[in-house]
Order: structure tokens, then sequence, then C-alpha cells
């Protein structure tokens, strides 16, 4: 499984160290691995079942896979059976936000109308059982 941002223009820097971050996540031992230079943080980590060796192919191909993937993307993610790798740079929190405010917004406007129509559905409710209500004194 993969995430990935959209790629908002390539920046050379940016890229050679999110390039220079996930090389040295793929060069590194161990079962978890954590970079970073810059503005760009990475980490890769693998189940605790898997030998340093099958750790490291798993790795390698998680990276491979994800700057193939991703690309230019400020974040990206990529999940494997037994082990994952994640990159994000600056450019990934000012994404978030925006999008996150965008979300926000249409959530509230969701709420407005849902909380409109529950009013409208009320009243009619209330109309009906009054005028039901009266109409039985009437007769």
């Amino acid at each position: 499984m993969k995430k990935c941002a959209p790629a908002v223009g390539y920046d050379p820097e940016v890229m050679g160290r999110r390039d220079a971050v996930l090389a040295s996540l793929g060069s590194a031992g161990g079962l978890y691995r954590v970079g970073g230079s810059g503005d760009v943080e990475g980490v890769a980590q693998c189940v605790g079942d898997l030998s340093n060796g099958k750790c490291q192919d798993c790795v390698t191909e998680a990276i491979g896979r994800l700057k193939s993937d991703c690309g230019g993307a400020v974040f990206g993610d990529m999940f494997l059976a037994k082990c994952y790798a994640r990159y994000s740079t600056s450019g990934a929190h000012s994404y978030a936000r925006s999008h996150h405010g965008e979300h926000d917004e249409a959530e509230k406007t969701f709420a407005i109308i849902v909380g409109l129509l529950a009013g409208v559905a009320l009243i009619i409710i209330f109309l009906t059982f009054m005028r039901k209500a009266f109409g039985r004194h009437g007769k």
C-alpha cells in the first residue's frame, strides 16, 4: 500500500535531500531506521521477525518503490508486507494544513445542512402532531 501527496512542483534541492535521506535509510542496519537532512525526514521499519538481511531487502524495495511511485511528492509512505518506508518534507506540513482547512470547511458545511434538514423535519413532525391533536378536539 502506498500514500503519496500530489506532486507540487519538482524542487531539485529538496528531492536531492530526500534521495540522500532515503539512501541513508537503505544503507543503515537494524529493524528501525531514522534519518534526516534539512527539512526532509525519513523513517523505515521492519517487523520483528525479519533477519537483518531480509529487513535490508524489504526496506530497499520499499524505498525504490517509494521513489518511483511518489516522484516529486512532498511526502510518501510505502507499506509492504513486512516493512515500510516514509519520508516527508517541510512542504508536507503546509500541504496538510491547507488541505485540512478545506476538509474542515466541508465538514462544517455538511453539519449545517444536516442540522437544517433535521430542524425542518422536526417542525413538520410537530405541526403534524398539533394538527392531529387539535383536529380531534374539534369533532
